[in-house]
């Protein structure tokens, strides 16, 4: 029997794992799920490092030596974070080598608090590739207005690129855009453009969690019976955009001096109504050339019992636009959704990597008056 994590790899679609821990590298459970789980990729923000790094001891031993040497409690966290990754990019490199680069990637984000600072992401997106260096690593960009030329910028240094937290169809065609601008520039500097990989984060489920909330306000049956179908529609919709946009004379320019696509990758596909089938925001969201990151939770639910049934996501336009069109008739703006999401998205990364900042301290202090 194939699993269905094999049936997704084999329907186009990548999967990643959405997580990363000292543990995970050390117990081999990482190394597990790349052999069993078809898991070909991870992804990593400042929410997973916080997690990882505050929960258990594994951490403590490298703390304790940065305290010794009097290390400052960012110093602490970027070795901390670099080194996980680094060793992942590692664990990885079989199968970027088997892909030629496309997967076997390992992302690292730039600090949160930079999202709204273009010059800041370009040299904090430098100086996390130099001290991970790493063929296979991505460096992650937030989406915003002011990260769109940050994007552009990095590509353009022959740096492989995650751009994360993409709501809107509007801001995709502009990170497209970027990503297009950041090859074209890459090319003029003389980089390998088949060296160079990108992916578009676009995120899902937190879609259908704030349109929810507005659907059960109105309480009206049409209103409940649009409930949970906004976020796969508007990734469906995304999908069209990278169609079109990846079928231009421009792009064909670009492919034929060696570049591959930025893949557009589902972000945010844990199920967070319990309603919902646990595997919605993966069963429903097959085609060609897409990656899927996962929680494990989701991946193991996937494996357990995921339907796979080909690709669930070409042709689908028409009705996933009639959904987001009866959205906006019941008064629930679209525009107004994506952009709250934006917000909330950045707060809560800046939240965790605060809170991060707060609890390694402690740590450090701690380790100190131990010794």
């Amino acid at each position: 029997m194939t699993t269905p994590t094999q049936q997704l790899s084999d329907a186009g679609v990548s999967i990643w794992l959405d997580d990363l821990s000292r543990g995970r590298l050390e117990t081999g459970t990482l190394r597990k799920l790349i052999e069993e789980k078809n898991v070909v990729g991870v992804t990593t923000n400042p929410s997973i490092f916080h997690a990882a790094i505050t929960s258990g001891t594994d951490y403590d031993h490298i703390i304790a030596g940065k305290a010794a040497e009097g290390a400052s409690v960012e110093d602490t966290i970027f070795e901390i974070t670099t080194t996980d990754v680094a060793d992942a990019c590692d664990l990885f490199a079989p199968v970027a080598a088997a892909t030629r680069g496309v997967d076997g990637r390992v992302s690292i984000e730039v600090d949160p608090r930079l999202a709204w600072d273009t010059a800041g992401t370009i040299a904090e997106a430098k100086h996390l590739y130099q001290r991970v260096n790493k063929d296979n690593v991505h460096i992650k960009i937030p989406a915003t207005l002011e990260g769109l030329e940050a994007i552009t910028a990095t590509l353009a240094e022959g740096i492989s690129v995650n751009v994360t937290l993409i709501f809107s169809l509007e801001r995709y065609r502009a990170v497209i855009n970027a990503f297009q601008s950041g090859l074209e520039r890459a090319k003029e500097n003389g980089h390998d453009l088949s060296k160079i990989h990108s992916v578009a984060s676009f995120f899902v489920s937190r879609v259908d969690t704030e349109i929810d909330k507005r659907l059960d306000k109105i309480g009206t049956d049409e209103a409940k019976a649009l409930k949970g179908k906004a976020g796969v529609a508007n990734a469906r919709l995304a999908y069209q955009v990278y169609e079109e946009l990846f079928a231009t004379e421009r792009w064909a320019l670009l492919a034929d001096a060696g570049a591959l696509p930025q893949r557009p990758l589902w972000a945010s596909t844990g199920v967070k109504d319990p309603a919902y089938p646990d595997t919605l925001y993966v069963t429903e969201l097959v085609a060609p050339g897409v990656v899927n990151t996962m929680p494990e939770k989701t991946l193991d639910a996937t494996f357990d019992h995921g339907v796979v049934t080909g690709d669930t996501v070409t042709g689908t336009y028409d009705e996933a636009n009639a959904t987001l069109d009866a959205l906006e008739k019941l008064g629930v703006s679209y525009n107004e959704v994506v952009a709250l999401l934006e917000t909330e998205g950045l707060d809560k990364f800046v939240a965790s990597w605060k809170e991060l900042l707060a609890d390694v301290e402690g740590a450090l202090a701690s380790a100190r008056k131990a010794s």
